[in-house]
């Protein structure tokens, strides 16, 4: 499925954009201590002179393609979990680009560049908590609900989540709304919780409420991994198996809110 897309700062203009859908790509990365120190080679954040960790491939193997689809290839990009500067304070929400006003990143390379800055700035710390984020995006998401719009939130993270009842509440409320979150795991850590949020077998609930639709999608990045050393062919097929649901969750989303495709207007 190709979607047709326009960049944000054509928004405004109604009589182009009507009948398209944008896609708005959103990037969370875990920064908390159980990722090892980046300095180590140890690390899943190390940054190796020879090759990219596997946080750095599965944002650029997801990224690549997704990017595709948003014209102007702005993306805001967060990381959770750390300590951060000046004060020290933990956050769970904080731009990579250290701009809260303009947390954008140009393309993928510019997402790479501010999480690399990030490292060498951030201290690794916890906890590991997704709901923050997944809520930030979804403030957004509820404020167009007529099909022109759509999240998308790439998590990549070690897998050892905090805020589970949190994160399956914010999961739930985000059901309804026009957006898809992408979990991918990487290192060797047992990822049932993330099982359990991708609800492909058992639809995710909370407090009584089940989700009105799937909108997760979890991949564990090790399944990727071609020992042969082909990391071209390792983010290939993690990119390709990532991004196989967000059509169809898409659709679901139109669906459920009898939104019919349209045509664009001449321009």
């Amino acid at each position: 499925m190709r979607f047709r897309t326009l960049g944000r700062s054509a928004r405004k203009r109604s009589t182009l954009t009507r009948g398209l859908t944008q896609l708005n790509f959103t990037v969370a990365i875990d920064f908390t201590a159980s990722n090892g120190n980046p300095s180590q080679p140890t690390s899943l954040h190390y940054m190796s002179p020879y090759q990219l960790s596997s946080y750095a491939m599965a944002l650029k193997a997801v990224g690549e393609i997704i990017q595709d689809y948003d014209s102007d290839k702005l993306f805001p990009a967060y990381g959770f979990g750390a300590k951060i500067p000046p004060d020290g304070k933990v956050s769970h929400q904080f731009p990579l680009n250290n701009n809260p006003d303009n947390p954008n990143c140009e393309g993928i390379e510019g997402v790479l560049e501010s999480y690399f800055q990030s490292l060498r700035t951030v201290q690794l710390y916890g906890p590991t908590n997704f709901a923050p984020v997944i809520n930030q995006v979804a403030c957004l998401a509820a404020q167009v609900t007529d099909g022109s719009q759509y999240y998308v939130l790439l998590i990549i993270t070690d897998g050892v989540i905090s805020d589970m009842l949190q994160t399956k509440e914010a999961i739930v409320s985000a059901s309804s709304l026009p957006m898809s979150v992408i979990i991918v795991g990487v290192g060797p850590a047992e990822f049932g919780a993330m099982e359990e949020l991708d609800g492909d077998e058992v639809r995710v609930s909370s407090r009584g409420r089940y989700a009105e639709r799937d909108i997760v999608q979890f991949v564990p990045f090790r399944d990727y991994v071609d020992h042969s050393g082909n990391h071209i062919l390792s983010m290939a097929r993690l990119a390709k198996d990532v991004l196989a649901e967000i059509p169809e969750q898409l659709l679901s989303y139109m669906k459920t809110r009898d939104i019919k495709p349209l045509s664009a207007r001449p321009q």
